[in-house]
C-alpha cells in the first residue's frame, strides 16, 4: 500500500513539472472559419449528389417515355419524353456545376484551416521563445 502511494506521488510530482499550455487546444478564428467552410462544402456536395440522382431518374424516365411513344406511335408522348429527358440532362449539368463549386469551397476551407494551424504554431513558437 505504501509502495502504491509512493508510486502515485512520484507520478503526480512528475506531472506537476509538465508545463500546461493554456489555450493550446482552442482553435483559432481561421481554423473555425475553415471548418465552417468545409462543413458547408460537404453539405452542398451531398445536396448536389441528391440532385444528380434525381436528374438521372428524370433522364431515364424521359427516355422510357420517348421509346414508349415511338413504339405506340404516339407523337405527343414521344415529344413529352424528349422534353423530360432534356430537362433531366439540364438538371444533371447544373448539379455537376454545383458539386464542383462545393468541392472548391471545401478546398478553400482546408487552405484557411491550414493557415490557422500555421498561425497557431507560430504563436506557440513565439510564446515558447519568450
Amino acid at each position: 500500500m505504501v509502495r502504491r502511494l509512493i508510486h502515485a506521488s512520484m507520478i503526480l510530482g512528475a506531472l506537476a513539472f509538465v508545463p500546461a499550455r493554456a489555450g493550446a487546444n482552442e482553435p483559432t478564428n481561421a481554423e473555425k472559419e475553415g471548418n465552417r467552410m468545409e462543413r458547408k462544402g460537404n453539405a452542398e456536395e451531398k445536396a448536389a449528389d441528391a440532385d444528380k440522382a434525381h436528374a438521372d431518374q428524370m433522364e431515364k424516365k424521359g427516355r422510357a417515355m420517348k421509346s414508349e411513344g415511338k413504339d405506340t406511335g404516339n407523337k405527343a408522348e414521344a415529344e413529352a419524353g424528349e422534353r423530360v429527358e432534356k430537362k433531366g440532362k439540364a438538371k444533371m449539368k447544373a448539379a455537376e456545376a454545383r458539386q464542383d463549386a462545393a468541392e472548391q469551397m471545401e478546398k478553400s476551407g482546408n487552405k484557411v484551416e491550414k493557415a490557422g494551424v500555421k498561425e497557431k504554431k507560430e504563436s506557440e513558437k513565439a510564446a515558447a521563445t519568450k
